[in-house]
């Protein structure tokens, strides 16, 4: 059966590591839904937060794959522990002035913020799960999406310290 998996990858923070992650999934025909990169908690290190699809199978094949690579440190699945995953969408929406307040209801309801007013436009702060993103996106789509700019996830198993 297909799931999603959310994967940590902990990395080397060297020139060329993402393309040898990206490019390994790329090879064996893994496509990456999201992928966020950063400094992790030891200098040197970055980590990576990959979202992929796949069986257990592949999910274990991509692991070991990505052993293989030189600068890989640690592979955790994080899907398979309890975790917190977070998403930030920055979301330019039209919006003349008689239109805001129907929009700010909306934006009220996702405890989102609006960050940027233009003329005729908003540009709407959203943090949350992907599924809040999605929600957020479908609801402000019939008032004109001009620019969407979504992070990709991010996430950490909850409460162990690993």
């Amino acid at each position: 059966m297909t799931y999603k998996h959310t994967i940590s990858v902990l990395v080397n923070n060297q020139p060329g590591v993402l393309q040898r992650v990206s490019g390994l999934f790329g090879r064996r025909g893994f496509n990456i839904e999201s992928i966020t990169v950063g400094e992790s908690e030891e200098s040197g290190l970055s980590r990576m937060v990959i979202v992929t699809t796949g069986d257990e199978k592949t999910l274990e094949q991509v692991s070991k794959q990505l052993y293989k690579l030189i600068d890989v440190i640690k592979v955790v699945d994080l899907s398979s522990n309890p975790m917190v995953a977070r998403e930030l969408a920055l979301i330019k929406v039209s919006a003349e002035p008689s239109a805001r307040p129907e929009i700010l209801g909306v934006v009220e309801t996702f405890r989102a913020a609006i960050v940027d007013i233009g003329p005729s436009s908003l540009i709407v702060q959203v943090v949350g799960d992907s599924e809040k993103i999605d929600a957020m996106v479908e609801l402000l789509k019939p008032y004109g999406i001009r620019e969407l700019s979504r992070t990709g996830v991010t996430a950490m198993i909850r409460g162990s310290v690993k």
